[in-house]
């Protein structure tokens, strides 16, 4: 029965009560993974309390994390005037509505990826008066943890966008969640594109350095006969970009099981989650040896970029030949090859240990407080990112997201054209990738906000919020 109720279409009033109730199993996952960890090393932030409809949990989760308040209701976490900002990483169906209400209690948001569930919802949100106004002085950052850690920028710097011949990102999961899940209920706008689709778009986004021309091709795989078939549960596609190069993501959220699924199904991808890049030739004559040129092909593999901190690879393959100029006769082929590894910032004292969140959360904190900050998703990138998502889904003849949160919240937006409406619509649940051991395991999900206070006084503290 319970099945049955969270495929079918409900009213927004029942999907928000069926998904808190889903949620609640979900956080013991994601949450110490996300902020909770990442909160204990830095020294301006603390986690104060959690919010949930359920009492009884939101005190035994409070109790594990050594969480001190427990508040009722989100409502009432965002009334409390001692909270400076939230961390949202809820089912998409409730990612627009408290993130606006967050603003209109004059919270920041740390909001998980993707921030919300099409492109007019994103223009909604990130244009919204309520951030638009007073200079600027609420922060809703976009989570995409990924982009925070120094390996990913370290590899971006190895890459020279206007010459990519081909970059391909492959994110792919072995199948540890159930198959009516929440984030695989169109009405809670799921599907992997959503989820680790997300981040393969983002990689794209970042080696390309722009935004594509054309979505040229893409394809989704649906959820088994049984469960909701507006559902992706693998999707691959295609972008034209700017300087002629094409960009490919392969998603898959139940990779593995090929042979044998009955035995293998559980078993994790022997292959990491990788963005691997390839360059156009590069020609230049040689200096020492008249007629001949050097011919460098370059290939960049960032291998395991969902959880660098933990292991991960950058390497780099330049294939050389030396060539007549006139014949393109090969004289010699030769390849060199360095493997590279960047855990931790290249400055003194820098921690190796951070994860991609604490990275997220150290500038998050610092954008807050108005710091010079080395790495940002701004709103508009957040806009970018949705619009791509959307023309895949539309290009692959799904339908984008829906639109859940009460009617009263959507509203025009004149920013850059004034005859757009805004429609609206919801984000998605992030989730810790690592470690494996809490992957194994199927959890479900806990809806989940933080609360954080920043003291005026000395250096300050950032206090955290967890809202089960």
């Amino acid at each position: 029965m319970q099945h049955a109720l969270l495929s079918s279409r409900r009213s927004a009033t029942q999907n928000k009560i069926l998904v808190v109730k889903k949620a609640a199993e979900y956080m013991q996952v994601s949450g110490p993974i996300a902020i909770i960890n990442a909160a204990k090393t830095h020294p301006e932030v603390i986690i104060v309390a959690i919010a949930a409809r359920d009492p009884v949990r939101a005190h035994a989760y409070a109790k594990k994390h050594n969480i001190p308040n427990v508040h009722t209701s989100y409502q009432a976490l965002l009334n409390d005037p001692t909270i400076d900002a939230i961390y949202n990483p809820l089912p998409n169906g409730l990612h627009y509505e408290w993130t606006i209400k967050a603003l209109q209690a004059g919270k920041h948001v740390l909001l998980e990826k993707p921030s919300v569930s099409n492109a007019a919802e994103a223009r909604a949100l990130f244009r919204n008066p309520l951030l638009l106004d007073n200079g600027g002085s609420l922060v809703v950052l976009d989570a995409v943890h990924i982009r925070f850690h120094p390996a990913w920028q370290k590899f971006l710097t190895l890459i020279d966008p206007t010459n990519i011949s081909e970059a391909t990102s492959c994110i792919w999961m072995p199948p540890i969640f159930a198959q009516d899940d929440i984030r695989f209920q169109y009405n809670l706008a799921g599907g992997c594109l959503m989820d680790l689709g997300s981040y393969a778009i983002q990689t794209l986004r970042q080696v390309f350095g722009c935004e594509p021309t054309e979505c040229i091709s893409a394809s989704a795989r649906l959820m088994p006969q049984g469960y909701d078939q507006d559902i992706d549960q693998a999707f691959t596609a295609s972008w034209k970009f700017p300087y002629g190069g094409i960009g490919r993501i392969h998603a898959d959220s139940f990779y593995g099981g090929k042979y044998l699924p009955w035995l293998t199904r559980y078993i994790p991808p022997v292959r990491s989650p990788k963005v691997e890049v390839k360059h156009r030739e590069v020609v230049v004559p040689h200096p020492d040896m008249s007629g001949t040129e050097t011919a460098t092909t370059k290939t960049v593999v960032f291998w395991d970029v969902l959880a660098p901190s933990l292991w991960h690879r950058i390497d780099v393959d330049e294939d050389h030949k030396l060539r007549s100029s006139a014949t393109g006769e090969v004289k010699k082929r030769w390849t060199d090859t360095r493997y590279l590894k960047q855990y931790a910032e290249d400055k003194v004292g820098a921690d190796d240990s951070w994860t991609t969140y604490r990275h997220m959360l150290e500038q998050f904190v610092k954008k807050i407080r108005g710091r010079q900050i080395a790495v940002c998703v701004d709103g508009e990138d957040s806009i970018r990112q949705m619009e791509m998502i959307d023309g895949a889904y539309t290009k692959a003849a799904m339908k984008i997201g829906p639109s859940i949160a009460p009617e009263e919240m959507y509203q025009e937006i004149a920013y850059n054209d004034p005859t757009k409406w805004i429609e609206c619509l919801f984000s998605y649940i992030s989730w810790g990738l690592f470690p494996i051991r809490r992957l194994v395991r199927h959890v479900g999900s806990e809806s989940f906000l933080t609360k954080i206070r920043l003291r005026n006084s000395g250096r300050g503290i950032l206090r955290l919020h967890a809202g089960l």
